[in-house]
């Protein structure tokens, strides 16, 4: 062991790994631990480099939780206390952040003063659910910690068989892409479910990821069950003068290699004049190339709504799955269309609840069952968007009897 305080341990496999190009976390910690003197670090450092030697994981899970909440808190137990009794206990608090992931600076400080009083001060921000990750702290101080936070306004996050902590993009706030409020659907569709956030009653995981355009900056369309994502069904807006000042400063050439050419269905076309284009809107498919290359001369169209996709996950199970388009377009504006919203995935819910198998993911219980069981169990009609792919075989079976 150190000799004092403030020394690490021989690590020489962690050692390894601050010696590629890279930066490592390996440095970070180090660092870390010889600024604050925080023993729970030097601990997990030990621990790390003796499942190196051993080509072992030595974290057990268990219950640590706070008053009303059986979720939010992932228990982190050391199987060999013995050996590394300063990293016996590592559990980490998942913390929901505000959507879009605004903080001002007394917030992030704020945040940063109570966890370094009862935890070990490390924070990941963000997870992939979106969570701020607040990692180590010991099963004693966990409940004064949230006790702390929540009078300051925090919650704590999913863990465990939850809807998980939702993630959105900054949406309106920034971008003129956006084809929604995704800060406002993100809050009130977690608010909704806040119940279903800290008490787990579900077969598994459900995350929620709010995107505000086709360009997916959540990626929830293969990280979350629930996919929210801005679109627009009229016609995409163009600039007609814009249009001209980007052929002018780019050329034809260009224009035809970089944006024309890689339409994935060939839905623009430039105009014999070579000054104006033509857009096929029946066509698009909604990919934003043109829109992310001509920011000027074109935006998304007027009529925005949101596009609901089931079912994206990552790779446990059954392997990584996209979702699915279950509603092509609706409108997320109005209390009315909010409601419209959240019954529809109270049915979804409800379905996959019942009969979900257990660590079942909502898309891997509809890939199970199959997808037309499941929109009649919701309530939807089946339609062309849902098809991932056309068919392989041309043949089918004809009845006969039943057609007369």
């Amino acid at each position: 062991m150190a000799e004092n305080e403030n020394t690490l341990n021989p690590t020489p496999n962690l050692d390894q790994l601050e010696t590629g190009p890279w930066p490592s976390f390996i440095t970070g910690y180090k660092d870390y631990f010889k600024r604050t003197g925080k023993t729970m670090v030097r601990g997990v450092l030990d621990q790390l480099n003796y499942s190196y030697e051993t080509k072992m994981g030595y974290w057990k899970g268990g219950v640590v939780g706070v008053h009303g909440y059986g979720a939010g808190i992932i228990s982190r137990y050391s199987m060999i206390p013995e050996l590394f009794p300063e990293a016996k206990e590592c559990h980490t608090m998942r913390i929901q952040p505000a959507p879009g992931l605004h903080y001002t600076s007394k917030h992030l400080r704020e945040i940063c003063d109570i966890w370094e009083k009862y935890g070990s001060g490390m924070i990941s921000m963000h997870g992939q659910t979106g969570n701020l990750q607040l990692q180590g702290i010991v099963q004693d101080n966990v409940q004064e910690c949230f006790d702390d936070l929540n009078k300051l306004g925090w919650d704590l996050g999913g863990a465990g068989a939850t809807v998980r902590t939702g993630a959105s993009c900054i949406g309106p706030a920034r971008c003129e892409m956006a084809c929604y409020d995704t800060l406002e659907a993100h809050h009130r569709v977690l608010t909704y479910f806040t119940d279903l956030v800290h008490r787990p009653q579900l077969p598994y995981k459900a995350k929620f990821k709010f995107s505000g355009c086709p360009n997916d900056c959540c990626n929830s369309i293969q990280r979350s069950d629930y996919s929210v994502i801005g679109t627009w069904r009229d016609d995409i807006q163009v600039d007609e003068a814009e249009v001209k000042n980007y052929l002018d400063d780019v050329g034809v050439a260009y224009f035809v290699n970089n944006v024309q050419m890689r339409c994935p269905t060939n839905a623009i076309t430039l105009n014999e004049d070579q000054a104006s284009i033509t857009i096929d809107n029946s066509s698009c498919v909604r990919c934003m190339h043109c829109i992310n290359v001509m920011t000027k001369a074109l935006s998304p169209g007027k009529d925005k709504g949101i596009t609901l996709l089931v079912g994206g996950k990552g790779h446990l199970k059954v392997g990584n799955m996209l979702g699915s388009v279950m509603v092509p377009f609706m409108k997320l504006e109005t209390d009315e269309d909010y409601d419209a919203f959240t019954d529809l995935i109270d049915e979804m819910i409800d379905y996959w609840a019942e009969n979900g198998l257990d660590h079942e993911r909502i898309g891997e219980t509809i890939e199970r069952v199959g997808m037309q069981q499941f929109l009649d169990a919701v309530g939807l009609d089946a339609i062309p968007d849902m098809v991932k792919q056309p068919r392989d075989n041309p043949f089918f079976k004809a009845d006969y009897e039943a057609a007369g």
